[in-house]
């Protein structure tokens, strides 16, 4: 394994090139909702993995990803014209499709070899498939896109049973993803004073919850056990790789819910929630609720945002920031809430935007002045095999086909009982915690 400052290197730096850049490109990601392109609209302008591309629906009602500027004068493609089936960019008339073929060259008398000029100017379109509300992405080497998206049951569900949402977070997408596997911050950060009789009661009895972690080919999963009256409180949660979350902690609703943390480059991530009802579709009243910026999402709203080094992005802007301390109120944080704030992703958010910065590099943290404890042993667990997955990589060693497809998609559970012992537990509620690979080692 590699030193601290090493892991944390290859943990956090994400551009083309880079061992975890590489390896997040094995992957289907995330790029876009599917609602935010209609054909022959507005184009979307991203930044995934450090690399700057343009989303657009085309007339047909295909999504390209594409690069993000015209190869023959590097104009913004974003300002194309989007018509006919093509991104026509809007200072010479080169036109491109979903693919990234050239289409058209206006500007130049056809010569006889023109076909071939065209095919020699394409530019980058990477493969896309829309599926849960989503346009996901492939960057990776044409000949090693899985044939699945990752295992999750929301992707395949109908629409009416699933929320998704987005947004900007201005840090590195370790400290995001980080937080999804910590449950020992739930009793603190997200906690209340008032608790008896809220979803928070089952987890504000114990603050120090004992942790256990068994990998899978596609990640892990692990159990939080707390104790809790004459039984005990677990949490089970899911990482699919390479940056997904399903958690089965109590709900209001009943949702089984999680996040992914895209990176856009080493200093901001895309964050994509995601929340379903199994076999029910939501209410009006719950989206309202949803919408609302209690939980996930937060309260935002839609915009551009000025990356470090000025290239602007289309996202979802979080109205809390650290340029108004996440609109914490000192007064609720004395008499009701444990922090203060009111969301819990702008709670999650003002924690890991703000912590200490490595030099030089704003949204990363400095991971040398860490003092992880037992409670932190899954944060350990995924830093350790994402690392090693991505050093593998660098030395030939592709990652496992993951399951992908092959059986039921991996689930999460959130409940009390008597069960003590996480192998028993993962046994007795198999139906309701599917995971590929259940016969793997646990981690140490």
């Amino acid at each position: 394994m590699a030193k601290s400052d090493e892991m944390n290197t290859i943990l956090t730096r994400v551009g083309p090139g880079t061992p975890m850049g590489n390896l997040f490109r094995r992957f289907w990601l995330p790029a876009l909702l599917g609602n935010e392109v209609i054909p022959d609209g507005q184009p979307v302008r991203l930044r995934i993995l450090g690399e700057d591309l343009v989303a657009f629906r085309d007339t047909s009602g295909k999504v390209g990803v594409v690069e993000a500027y015209c190869p023959h004068r590097a104009a913004p493609l974003y300002f194309g014209r989007n018509e006919e089936c093509g991104l026509r960019c809007v200072y010479h008339g080169w036109k491109y499709d979903v693919s990234g073929n050239c289409l058209d060259i206006p500007n130049i008398i056809p010569p006889d070899n023109f076909e071939a000029v065209k095919a020699r100017l394409r530019i980058i379109g990477y493969p896309t498939w829309e599926a849960g509300g989503v346009v996901w992405v492939y960057m990776g080497p044409k000949e090693k896109k899985p044939e699945a998206l990752p295992p999750m049951e929301w992707i395949s569900l109908p629409e009416t049973q699933v929320h998704v949402s987005r947004w900007l977070q201005r840090s590195n997408w370790a400290q995001g993803f980080e937080g999804e596997i910590d449950s020992a911050h739930l009793t603190f950060i997200h906690g209340v004073t008032n608790y008896e009789g809220t979803v928070q009661e089952v987890f504000m009895h114990d603050g120090a919850p004992e942790i256990f972690v068994r990998e899978t080919d596609g990640g892990f999963i692990y159990g939080a056990r707390r104790k809790y009256r004459d039984g005990y409180y677990w949490r089970v949660t899911a990482w699919v790789l390479p940056m997904w979350s399903v958690t089965g902690a109590f709900h209001p609703d009943k949702s089984i819910h999680g996040r992914g943390w895209l990176p856009i480059d080493d200093e901001h991530t895309c964050t994509f929630a995601y929340k379903f009802l199994k076999d029910e579709g939501y209410t009006a009243e719950q989206i309202e609720k949803t919408n609302s910026g209690w939980s996930f999402p937060p309260r935002m709203t839609k915009g551009t945002y000025a990356l470090t080094d000025g290239t602007l992005i289309d996202t979802f802007l979080p109205i809390a920031t650290r340029e108004n301390d996440y609109l914490i109120d000192r007064e609720l944080q004395k008499t009701t809430k444990y922090s203060g704030i009111y969301g819990i992703n702008d709670e999650d958010r003002g924690i890991q935007e703000g912590m200490r910065r490595a030099p030089g590099r704003q949204g990363t943290i400095d991971r040398r002045f860490e003092n992880l404890v037992r409670s932190d042993a899954a944060i350990l667990a995924a830093r350790q095999k994402i690392v090693r997955l991505a050093q593998n990589l660098e030395n030939g060693i592709e990652p496992v086909d993951q399951g992908f497809g092959k059986g039921k998609p991996t689930g999460a559970l959130g409940m009390v009982t008597p069960i003590a012992d996480f192998e028993e537990l993962l046994t007795v509620y198999a139906e309701l915690i599917p995971h590929t690979n259940a016969a793997a080692a646990p981690l140490n």
